[in-house]
C-alpha cells in the first residue's frame, strides 16, 4: 500500500514547510480512509464484502454465474443490465456511471451469491474539452473524433448523437430522418 506517509520516508522535503504539508496531508488522507495505487481499505470482516465486477459504459463483461442459479436482480437497471445466457454464464452491460449490485437466487429464492458492479468511463482514448462549464468528449483512437459521453453539453450531446442514429440507422437499411 503506498501512502503518504511512505512517500514522505522516501523523499526530502525541500522545506521545513513541504515537510509539514506532506506530514498533514497524510494525516488527512488516512483519517479518511484514502489509499493510493489501487489499494482499497480492508472492511473488518472479508467473508461479508461482496466482490465486485468492474465494467466500462457502453461495454460488456462475460460473468460466470454460480450454479443452480435461476433468477438473477439488478439493483439499479439504469447503470447496469444483465442478460442471461446458457450454460450459467451472464453478460454484464454497463448503461451509466455509479455502482449497484448484483443478486443470485436458486429456484427456492435461496441467496446465492452478491456482487457489486461498478460502471466506468473509458478514460485511455477519451479527450474531454472543457469550455467554462460545457464540456464536449473526442474519441481518439488514434484520430480524434466526436464521441457523445455521459457529462457532455446537452446541445452537443444531442447533435453527435442524432448522428450516430442517423448513421446506425443507415447502415441497417432504416430511414434517416
Amino acid at each position: 500500500m503506498f501512502t503518504l506517509q511512505a512517500a514522505a520516508r522516501h523523499c526530502r522535503p525541500r522545506s521545513p514547510w513541504t515537510a509539514l504539508a506532506i506530514s498533514a496531508a497524510s494525516g488527512l488522507f488516512l483519517a479518511a480512509g484514502v489509499t493510493f495505487a489501487g489499494a482499497a481499505p480492508q472492511p473488518a470482516n472479508p467473508a461479508s464484502s461482496p466482490e465486485s465486477v468492474v465494467v466500462m459504459v457502453d461495454h460488456a463483461k462475460v460473468v460466470r454465474l454460480p450454479e443452480k442459479a435461476q433468477t438473477v436482480i439488478v439493483g439499479n437497471p439504469a447503470i447496469a443490465d444483465v442478460s442471461v445466457q446458457k450454460n450459467g454464464v451472464m453478460v454484464v452491460t454497463g448503461k451509466s456511471f455509479g455502482v449497484t449490485n448484483l443478486i443470485a437466487l436458486d429456484s427456492s429464492g435461496a441467496l446465492l451469491a452478491e456482487s457489486l458492479v461498478r460502471v466506468s468511463g473509458a478514460s485511455d482514448s477519451i479527450l474531454t474539452v472543457q469550455r467554462g462549464l460545457e464540456r464536449e468528449s473526442y474519441s481518439c483512437t488514434p484520430v480524434c473524433q466526436p464521441s457523445a459521453q455521459l457529462g457532455d453539453v446537452q446541445r452537443y450531446f444531442g447533435e453527435v448523437g442524432a448522428q450516430a442514429a442517423s448513421r446506425n440507422s443507415q447502415a441497417t437499411g432504416g430511414s434517416s430522418r
